[in-house]
């Protein structure tokens, strides 16, 4: 009696599984557990990535976020079909979820910019439409003696440019202007520079 207890149970616990991944839309960063009964040799756990697609072997790019486990599993055997005699056994589950977000990607647009670094006095600063690189650096007390005058940065998003404070070189000149949310970078001197 109990052994038939224990199976219906499991059972019960298997469908309720399957239910909650029939159901559940993928997303970026989760990762799914993919098993083709015909090649073992293709049996892996692949990453939602970030553009919300999955590469397989044989199969290609697979658009999978916002789909069911299900859609994604159709895919798959449509993709690997003619490279199998008759079409593949596969299996798709969901091993990993994507790890909740904790901050907002998108930072709050603030007026004013940062600084920080080898600098007299690094942190936020309030500047006017127009402000340059140099100016910022001047509003905010100059640099230290430790600063690596030639290797400042300027990042702006995701870009990052380069400024040489002594006037030579390449890289953006002391009259790029600043906007919004610009962090200027001043890193320390190496030992001989």
């Amino acid at each position: 009696m109990l052994k038939l207890l224990s199976s219906l149970f499991l059972g019960l616990i298997l469908a309720t599984s399957a239910m909650a991944q029939s159901s559940y839309k993928l997303k970026s960063g989760d990762t799914l557990r993919v098993e083709v009964l015909e090649d073992a040799s293709l049996n892996r756990d692949v990453l939602v990535l970030p553009d919300g697609s999955i590469n397989f072997p044989q199969a290609g790019t697979i658009r999978a976020a916002g789909r069911s486990v299900s859609d994604v599993r159709a895919s798959l055997v449509s993709g690997l079909a003619p490279n199998f005699a008759s079409e593949p056994t596969v299996y798709v589950s969901v091993s990993t979820l994507a790890e909740p977000r904790i901050f907002d990607p998108v930072p709050p647009r603030t007026d004013g910019v940062f600084i920080t670094g080898e600098i007299t006095a690094p942190g936020r600063i309030e500047v006017t439409p127009g402000t340059t690189v140099l100016q910022a650096i001047a509003q905010a007390g100059g640099l230290t003696r430790f600063a690596a005058e030639r290797r400042i940065q300027l990042r702006r998003g995701d870009k990052i440019y380069t400024y040489n404070y002594t006037g030579t070189g390449g890289g953006i000149r002391g009259s790029t202007t600043l906007i919004p949310g610009d962090v200027i970078v001043v890193p320390q001197r190496r030992l001989f520079e």
